[in-house]
């Protein structure tokens, strides 16, 4: 998701390499703090020297955490949409980025966190509980850190603000920092989290291409029914509540070979996508594919957000035979007792695809395990069309005849029109390339491609999908 927001950053910095306000002026203002606590100046001279003040300034302990996150967790001890969210404070933190607190008594009253990279350090937060704001504690918590970076071999310290009333302005202007106003963050929010990426891995899941859906050509019919039946519920999950209508959580996509059912919802989501290849995970589990189910589930589980995807479903949902019991039916048995966990959590999606949905065994297509059963067909012509229209763009072309091209891979899927048109530019090549003859793709040379290609579908798988359809598509 990406967002533009007006911001305000500071920034602190000297061109002979030294620390801003250096001299006697620094040394004198420096000189009115002690990490063990007592004074508390404000930046710039602004402080009293030599009056005592109730709170002391020290390094962040690990024991101070919990008081922290208070802290950090309310609005008003700092800004309603910081730059920084808690979670970046606590990792930073526990990773022992430069932090001081503030402490009255036994309280934890303030907190400035930062973190550096070479001679460079940001301020990530400047924290402040409302009753103790201009007193100069922002200005002394400030000026503790700044000691700390210094030693560190830090030379410029920057901090964004989301506005430039957010809490700890004033105090970078009383320590010296210039304000760079009128910028814009952008920001980009990743659906895998750091504790997502080892299971990810294990899992064999990944982050599928931005735009592969905008790219698929074609299957008009079928984009726009997955689009309104599964992905705007969850993409509008909030909007769906406030209408009673729960969003999908589990679909079967069925329909002949090569139709790119695969494609289909995963690069549309954005979230993780992870496929369970079904003869993979017998071979990786000694004890059998039903336990290997149950471990990549569980793995699953762990997720925050998830598409899963099963290819072949049938291979473990298969049709059970009555009063036989076979390896097959455990795991059938198996996958059946996995669903309604997986189903009750949020954000998360569960994609089976099959070539043959009669094939399954009929528990496994009841209503409460599959929210839709939708057939994804052959491309039409219109689909066709279109799926061409985007290979032909990518060859240096004349005018050609599509009518003529979009009839003669009648019954291709767009598997079969991808390799057609691989085929197409191939012969265009050795033309070219031993017969120096015409760069430009003709029509023939298309024709030519499209007969050198062998179709996926006959009219009898046609003819059986379409009778699928009407016995089994839950829309």
């Amino acid at each position: 998701m990406l967002a533009g927001a007006p911001v305000c950053a500071g920034e602190r910095s000297r061109p002979d390499g030294q620390p801003a306000n250096s001299g006697k002026a620094r040394a004198a203002r420096l000189g009115q703090l002690s990490p063990a606590g007592g004074g508390g100046g404000r930046c710039g001279g602004a402080g009293r020297l030599g009056q005592m003040t109730p709170w002391r300034i020290r390094d962040f302990h690990e024991d101070d955490l919990d008081a922290a996150v208070r802290l950090w967790d309310d609005p008003a001890g700092g800004s309603t949409t910081p730059v920084f969210g808690v979670s970046d404070l606590i990792s930073a933190v526990r990773a022992g980025a430069p932090a001081v607190v503030a402490i009255v008594g036994e309280d934890l009253v303030g907190g400035v966190v930062a973190t550096v990279s070479g001679a460079q350090a940001q301020v990530m937060r400047i924290s402040l509980a409302p009753g103790w704001r201009r007193r100069g504690i922002g200005s002394a918590m400030l000026t503790e850190l700044e000691r700390r970076l210094v030693a560190a071999g830090v030379h410029r310290i920057a901090c964004l603000l989301a506005d430039e009333g957010e809490m700890g302005a004033a105090a970078l202007e009383h320590c010296g920092y210039t304000a760079r106003r009128g910028m814009s963050l952008y920001q980009k929010l990743e659906p895998v989290g750091p504790a997502d990426v080892g299971i990810l891995g294990q899992l064999g899941g990944r982050m599928i291409r931005a735009g592969s859906w905008e790219q698929l050509g074609g299957m008009a019919r079928e984009k726009e029914l997955i689009e309104r039946r599964v992905i705007l519920p969850l993409a509008n999950s909030q909007l769906a509540g406030r209408l009673g209508l729960v969003p999908p959580q589990a679909v079967i996509l069925f329909g002949p070979p090569g139709t790119g059912k695969t494609t289909f919802v995963a690069s549309r989501l954005g979230w993780p996508f992870v496929e369970l290849f079904p003869s993979r995970l017998a071979g990786d589990s000694p004890a059998g594919l039903a336990s290997a189910l149950r471990e990549a589930f569980a793995l699953v589980a762990e997720l925050d957000k998830v598409v899963v995807f099963i290819d072949e479903v049938e291979e473990i949902a298969g049709l059970r035979q009555p009063r036989t019991v076979s390896v097959a039916q455990g795991v059938t048995n198996e996958m059946l007792k996995l669903i309604p966990p997986f189903r009750e959590r949020d954000e998360r999606l569960l994609i089976c695809a099959t070539n043959s949905v009669r094939a399954l065994d009929t528990a496994f297509l009841r209503h409460g395990r599959f929210d839709y059963l939708i057939p994804v067909g052959p491309p039409d012509g219109e689909a066709r069309q279109a799926i061409w229209d985007r290979y032909v763009a990518a060859m240096p072309h004349a005018e050609v005849d599509m009518a003529a091209i979009v009839e003669r891979s009648r019954l291709f899927t767009p598997a079969d029109i991808e390799f057609a048109a691989r085929r197409t530019a191939q012969l265009v090549f050795e033309r070219v390339m031993f017969k120096r003859g015409e760069e430009l793709t003709l029509t023939a040379d298309v024709l030519r491609g499209i007969a050198q290609t062998r179709r996926t579908l006959t009219e009898e798988m046609v003819a059986q999908f379409e009778q699928d359809v009407k016995d089994y598509a839950r829309l």
